[in-house]
């Protein structure tokens, strides 16, 4: 027989079976791996019952592991998931609400990386889980605390576990019925008041478990429920890029050359969430033989309301008065005017509506059936649906400015504005009716997944056992969008026949927008803007008819009631929607199937003076992706009052492609430990990973736009560029890694280990630039830059880890009650391109040569950047929490805290196709045509949570207090430009508060 001490698989199962012992043992569901015979029991309480339990899966694992337990039922130890995993080493989290929109800031954090490293897979229970919105992982925000258990992070894979996992893999655990003695229920309501916006948040859940024994053998039933909201606000400064000048101010030598931003803005975001969840399970076991059948769904609705003010300026008629500048020549101090539009700064004001509603369920069944002494067998069904429905809606009015000073010299940069500046900006007969955007997505995603898997005992003083299995898997994901992805439509503008409509004319659902409490008061609250009403960008289409109905009533009025202008685009309302069927234009269809086979034997040399166990195995994996998908163009938008560059004329365009792709991984691992003592121990692991493309990176739909950049009604310039949302021939990214432990177990919850690290990786995905050619309408090729996704890089992230707790039992009395818990990551990372491109300027014009736009990034002076790291890797994380526990008392304070990381390079307003050609060697050389795209990061960020509880009633009463964000501290956004790293923008949510009480019972 195997000895139990084995596997964190055996402590895991034995300690699930003590589960919840007294009342407030400490929780710990099966992990997500065959279990083995039962241990000694460990019958603990409260937060140090946690570490404890948690401490003991990471000694007892085969594999390099950390894991996070309930304190109590339905009790992990922060507000979502993401701020859970954020305390485990090498883990840290993102804080923006999706992939390459930097400029959305998520209260509870969003995605995660491990080790540095993005490309996680997340499972439930040991069995594969997703999101529909184009990843592969769950949205762990998405996911109710409530019903789990505990957390498991691997940092190394092991044949017999799912493939995917490069960065790591996260596994949420739930109970099981028969993990508790008997009947067992808890209920737990919380409450919630976020300080910024003094609104309240209710939350609450319910677990209710029974287990009969009869003749017939142990039945079990259990439900969970859970529900929460959240209603959260942030507040954003910011600055637009800065651009090279030599004619910034008066009397400057045009020999010199100072950097301008065309002006700032600001803006405030209302956020709210529900997020619901569900989970039952039923469970027979008798003798040798056990099944289960579990149901898990988790629903999530979120909506924001956001007023945000935008530049809409040409920036090279930015004048300064005042100025001061640093030592590089960027602006730090001054007076913005305009020489444009009648001495008026232009900028837009948005009201900004989203909604996204998600959905995932899971159905699972599985069974485990000892056949004798040396056999046993297990298989697992599971069938997984997810859905998303999203919304997005923008109205703007414009308005002209006087003037804007800025004032960048300190920490946090300020707006000044006098009283005239501020009565302007009150004036509604300053406004007019500029844009409206809308955007409409849906995404369906199934899958269908089975394995067997088989396990032969040894009788042997070295082997093990020998396991071994095959999973099968069938994927399919449907994503639907309107045609333009994002529809842009000019109400109108200076630009736009007869000019802009003005509020005077056309007044009604506006209002007047007081930024109050703006920073929480620290700073000095920005002017009053005039904003359409929400209503307006909740009303579409319905209410984006009114407004279109306005503009050419306004044209009319200008150029005469039969001019046919007036009739055309903008004029004209064109609202986009979605369709499912599989041949409209704005639907993607991706279909993955995959089969795996494993074999990993499990083998320790008990009688080395250090003994060594572990295990090797190999798991095989071949996958095929079909792709449905269109080339799209939604015609070119000309304005009859044009003059300048010819704007050329391009019909609609659509084109369907399919794609067919197929590869195979053979994928090697070794884990091995060594017992230098009962306390220290050592561990190697070496192995081959991958991690497959996300579902959007494969998507088969590529959008060509038409950029038309105009100085009133002037044409400047024209760019045609296109973006691909994926790629279905791209492969997995691949990595050889290692790693070396050394672990010291001082006491039940005291322990000190370092971890050192090495990922080799191959085929990262990155952007890269290509030509795509559709004809005008007079039959000429028309030659859009299009930017794609594809295997393009290797590299490297290696690094160490740090991870130290313990409770300080030798204090005397209530003093023995202080523990600490602390962690340490440092990442180094690199990446070299398969196809370097290493020009010092990016080329003239917005032209498929222009490499460096994607992969190296482009200043506004074209000047590329070169050698930029993996997004989301930051050099150092640390995290620190001070904790209590003695009696019915337990509180924590935490501090978590990561370096510096890269966001995304030529995203939505840090991007554009007016750069300044400095190119010497260039023909177009002054000329102001460079297409640009700026590295933005996310600066050093660090924050205070605390939490306090007391327990009564014999312990079945918990009564708590937990806070975020004690510290009001502030994201920091940067944009990298050749002047250093420039302030893009500033986050303020401010601190939330919860109380909280729990029963059980």
């Amino acid at each position: 027989m195997k000895k139990p001490q084995r596997t964190a698989l055996s402590l895991a199962a034995a300690q699930v079976a003590l589960m919840w012992t007294g009342l407030a043992s400490a929780q710990q569901a099966p992990a997500p791996a065959p279990a083995a015979s039962a241990a000694t029991a460990i019958v603990v309480t409260g937060q140090r019952a946690a570490l404890q339990s948690a401490q003991k899966i990471k000694q007892e694992s085969d594999e390099i592991v950390d894991s996070i337990v309930a304190d109590d039922i339905g009790k992990l130890p922060d507000r979502s998931i993401t701020e859970v995993l954020q305390r485990v080493v090498g883990v840290t989290m993102d804080r923006t609400m999706a992939k390459g929109d930097p400029e959305h800031y998520s209260v509870e954090g969003s995605g995660v990386s491990i080790r540095g490293l993005s490309w996680v897979r997340s499972e439930l229970n040991g069995r594969d889980s997703f999101s529909a919105n184009g990843g592969r992982a769950l949205n762990f925000e998405d996911v109710p605390p409530e019903l789990m258990a505990g957390v498991d992070v691997y940092k190394n894979p092991s044949a017999e576990q799912i493939e995917g996992a490069v960065g790591g893999l996260v596994n949420l655990r739930t109970a099981l019925p028969l993990d508790f003695k008997g009947f067992k229920g808890a209920v737990s309501l919380e409450n919630t008041y976020n300080k910024l916006n003094s609104k309240q948040s209710p939350s609450g859940s319910l677990l209710l478990s029974n287990r009969w024994d009869t003749d017939l053998g142990q039945f079990g039933a259990l439900l969970n429920l859970a529900h929460s909201e959240s209603r959260t606000r942030s507040d954003f400064f910011q600055v637009e890029p800065y651009y090279p000048r030599t004619d910034a101010y008066a009397g400057q030598d045009p020999a010199t050359t100072v950097w301008i931003p065309k002006g700032a803005q600001w803006r405030t975001l209302e956020f709210e969430r529900q997020r619901d969840g569900l989970y039952g399970a039923l469970q027979w076991k008798k003798n040798d033989f056990e099944t289960a059948l579990t149901y898990f769904q988790s629903k999530y609705h979120m909506q924001w309301d956001e007023q945000a003010i935008f530049a809409q300026q040409n920036p090279y008629s930015v004048t300064v008065t005042n100025g001061q500048f640093n030592d590089k020549g960027a602006l730090v101090y001054g007076t913005l005017t305009t020489t444009d539009n009648g001495g008026l700064f232009n900028f837009n004001n948005d009201t900004r509506f989203a909604t996204r509603d998600s959905k995932t369920e899971e159905f699972a069944w599985k069974a485990k059936w000892k056949a004798s002494d040396r056999w046993s067998f297990s298989t697992d069904l599971q069938y997984i649906r997810a859905r998303t429905d999203g919304f997005d809606s923008t109205v703007a009015t414009g308005v002209g400015m006087p003037k804007e000073t800025l004032d960048l010299r300190g920490a946090t940069p300020t707006l000044i504005f006098d009283a005239a500046d501020r009565a302007h900006l009150a004036d509604p007969k300053n406004y007019y009716w500029a844009f409206t955007m809308e955007h409409l997505d849906r995404s369906k995603a199934t899958e269908k997944a089975g394995r067997a898997d088989a396990k032969y005992t040894f009788d042997d003083p070295v082997l093990q056992d020998l396991r071994f299995g095959i999973r099968l898997n069938d994927r399919e994901a449907l994503s639907y969008r309107n045609p333009s992805n994002y529809h842009w439509q000019a109400l109108t503008q200076p630009w736009t026949a007869g000019g802009p409509a003005y509020l005077s004319d056309y007044p009604g659902n506006t209002h007047l927008q007081q930024f109050g409490n703006f920073f929480g008061g620290s700073v000095s609250a920005p002017p009053a803007v005039i904003f359409p009403n929400s209503s307006l960008a909740q009303g579409f289409p319905a209410s984006y008819q009114t407004l279109y109905g306005y503009t050419r009533d306004h044209c009319k009025k200008q150029l005469g009631a039969n001019n046919p202008t007036c009739d055309g685009w903008p004029f004209v309302f064109s609202p986009e929607s979605i369709s499912e069927d599989a041949n409209s234009p704005g639907t993607n269809v991706l279909q993955e199937r995959s089969q795996a086979a494993y074999a990993q034997l499990r083998f320790g040399f008990d009688d080395w003076k250090y003994p060594v166990d572990g295990n090797i195995g190999v798991r095989l994996v071949n996958t095929k992706v079909t792709a449905h998908g269109y080339v799209a163009f939604d015609g070119s938008k000309n304005s009859p009052t044009d003059s300048g560059v010819t704007v050329p004329v391009i019909a609609a365009y659509n084109k369907p492609v399919d794609f067919e792709n197929t590869y195979t991984n053979v994928l090697p691992s070794l884990n091995l430990r060594m017992k230098a003592g009962s306390d220290l121990q050592f561990r190697f692991a070496l192995a081959k990973a991958m991690s497959r493309p996300d579902f959007t990176d494969m998507q088969a739909y590529t959008k060509l736009s038409q950029d038309v950049q105009r100085n009133g009604t002037v044409v400047t310039s024209v760019t045609q560029t296109g973006e691909a949302l994926g790629n279905p021939m791209l492969k997995p990214i691949r990595s050889t890694q290692a790693d070396l432990t050394a672990e010291w177990y001082f006491s039940k919850a005291g322990s000190f280990t370092v971890a050192l690290f090495d990922k080799e990786l191959k085929d990262v995905i990155i952007r890269q630039s290509t030509a795509f050619q559709i004809p005008d309408t007079s039959g000429n090729p028309q030659t859009f830059v299009v930017t794609s996704p594809v295997n393009g890089a290797k590299g490297y992230a290696r690094g160490f880890e740090l991870a130290f707790q313990t409770y300080f039992d030798s204090l005397p009395g209530w003093m023995s009650g202080f523990g600490v818990q602390a962690n340490y990551t440092y990442v180094d990372s690199k990446t070299k391109l398969y196809n370097p491109v290493n020009a010092a300027y990016c080329s003239g014009g917005n032209s498929a040569t222009n490499f460096n736009l994607n992969l190296n990034g482009c200043d506004t002076d074209g000047r590329s950047f070169g050698d930029l790291p993996l997004q989301n890797l930051s050099r150092n994380a640390f995290s620190l929490a001070l904790m209590y526990d003695q009696g019915p008392l337990s509180a924590r304070l935490a501090y978590s805290w990561r370096g510096k990381y890269l966001q995304a390079v030529n995203v939505n307003g840090t991007q554009g196709g007016d750069g300044t050609d400095t190119n010497p060697n260039s023909p177009t050389v002054g000329q102001r045509n460079v297409a640009w795209g700026l590295p933005v990061w996310a600066d050093a960020y660090g924050q205070v949570d605390g939490g306090v509880f007391y327990k009564l009633l014999n312990d079945q009463l918990t009564l708590g207090l937990e806070a975020q964000n004690l510290t009001s501290a502030r994201q920091r956004q940067l944009m990298q430009q050749h002047i250093g790293y420039m302030t893009r923008g500033l986050f303020y949510t401010g601190p939330r508060y919860t109380v909280t009480a729990r029963y059980t019972f």
